[in-house]
This record gives C-alpha cells, structure tokens and sequence, in this order.
C-alpha cells in the first residue's frame, strides 16, 4: 500500500509510450481537476538520449573531471556504460501529468565527491545527476554554485581596538545598532519574551481573516508565528524600548489589537518556497 502513495517531493516514473523507457519526473505539486482526476505538475529530468551528441560529450567531459577530482576507484567499461544510464540531467522545467500514469518510485541524487559511483549500479531504480539542462538554451550547467573568495566578494574586518583605545570613527556613517549584547537582560527572560512574542502572533493570525484562510489550523498558525520574521520583530521591539520587559510587552500588543509580522514565504506556496530554498543552497 505505501509503495502505491505519493507525495510532493518524490521522484516517480511515468509512462508516456510503451517503447519509449519511463520518464523520471520530480512532483511539485498533486492537483484534483474539475472531473475528479489527479493531475500531478512535475519537474522533468533528462537523460543522455534526450540530449544532443554535443552536450554528452561535454557531459562525458564533466564525469571525467569528477572522477579525477575525487579519485573514483577504476570501473570497467560495462559499468561506465551502465552509469550513463544511471545519469539524469535536472532542468528547471515543469509540465503536468495524469497521476494514472505514475510507475512507481526511484531515488534521485545529487551527485557529490563523497559519492561511489560504482554504489549506483548496486541499487535498483537509483539515480543520479549533477548538471542542469536548459531545453531551451540547449546547455549543461553545474546544478552547485561556487563559493567566491576574495576582496571584491569578503567584507575586511577591521583590527578590534585595544583595551581603553577610544573608536575615533564617525558614528553618522556608522550602521545602525539593532542588538546590544552587554543588555542586562538574562539569556531566560529574552527566551521568555521570545515565546510571548509567538504567542500573540498566533493570536494574531486568529484574528486576521487572510492568515486563517491560509492557515486553517492552530498548528499552521504557531508554525507560522514562530518564523524569524516574528523573533526579529520581538528582539527589535526590546531594542527600542531600551530593554525594558514591561514597555516591550505594551509595544507588541498596542491600542489596535496584537502586532502581526508576515513575511514573504507565507504568501509563497509550498512548490516556490521549496524553489526558493533550493536556489539559495546552489546559488
């Protein structure tokens, strides 16, 4: 029965022609229509037979560099030919599906220097991929951003001042301080004020019409009041009224009714907020 369930996340197989080998499809999204079928939008990944001679060498290129790179143990020319197999290219592209079409599970990948690329083909249904294509642009592009290093991409931190040595900067051209950690605040009255702070905001979500629409449950109400949006807000608001727990508390629940902090990931919905994260940990 679980083998027969699927969620937003999976990688699945799909059947589009009885001579053709199934598609390997990510799902973003599943999606009743108006006739009480389920539709599922996917991600599409390729593999090297649906790209052009040009590309698989440069693919092939790729594979040699990553095996020399991470000093891959020797594989024989029939492992190497099944590894191929075993490629997928991931691409930003998206199309949708009957669900009915759905062939089962596999497991998707990416591929990093830690990875055997001989444990691969001891594994059925396993998969794996470390370029993008573009069906468009028809190309192949490392699917990890690199890690620039350098003065043009580093802030330089300046030497820290001695003990007594005065800061003969010019304050105005300063940034504006936000926390100060000499506060006399205690570590369990900032975490005590941190959690009323989630509590009126899920107050607050209880009272917004819009935020009960999108977050129907007390669960999905707390969930959302306890993002950094909300713990900001609170370290900000004992900021400004100088530490204060009393001033603090009144500036969170002022005369209108209880502050509510919403950032943009709660407008999001689960598949772009997914896309977002993935961007930020590639790029």
């Amino acid at each position: 029965m679980a083998a027969n369930m699927y969620r937003v996340g999976d990688y699945v197989y799909f059947e589009n022609s009885s001579s053709n080998p199934y598609l390997v499809r990510r799902i973003e999204e599943l999606n009743k229509t108006a006739n009480g079928n389920v539709e599922a939008k996917v991600v599409c990944l390729f593999r090297r037979r649906d790209i052009s001679s040009s590309l698989n060498s440069l693919a092939d290129s790729n594979a040699r560099e990553f095996e020399e790179e991470s000093k891959q143990p020797g594989v024989s020319e029939q492992q190497r030919h099944q590894l191929k197999h075993r490629e997928l290219f991931l691409s930003r592209q998206f199309e949708s599906l009957p669900a009915t079409h759905i062939r089962g599970k596999c497991s998707v990948t990416l591929l990093n220097e830690t990875d055997i690329l001989s444990q691969y083909l001891e594994k059925e249904d396993c998969f794996f991929y470390s370029l993008v294509f573009d069906p468009v642009q028809k190309t192949l592009l490392a699917d990890q951003g690199e890690i620039r290093v350098g003065c043009k991409y580093q802030a330089e931190i300046p030497d820290r001042l001695a003990e007594g040595e005065s800061d003969n900067r010019n304050q105005q051209k300063m940034e504006m301080k936000v926390w100060d950690p000499d506060n006399p605040l205690t570590d369990r009255q900032i975490d005590q004020f941190l959690v009323v702070a989630r509590a009126v905001g899920t107050f607050a979500r209880a009272l917004d019409c819009s935020s009960s629409i999108r977050q129907p449950s007390l669960h999905m109400s707390a969930a959302a009041a306890s993002r950094d949006i909300t713990l900001f807000h609170a370290m900000d608001t004992l900021q400004r009224n100088g530490y204060d727990l009393a001033k603090a508390m009144s500036t969170l629940v002022p005369q209108g009714g209880p502050v509510l902090c919403r950032d943009e990931m709660e407008e999001w919905s689960a598949s772009e907020a997914m896309l977002f994260e993935e961007a930020l940990e590639k790029y």
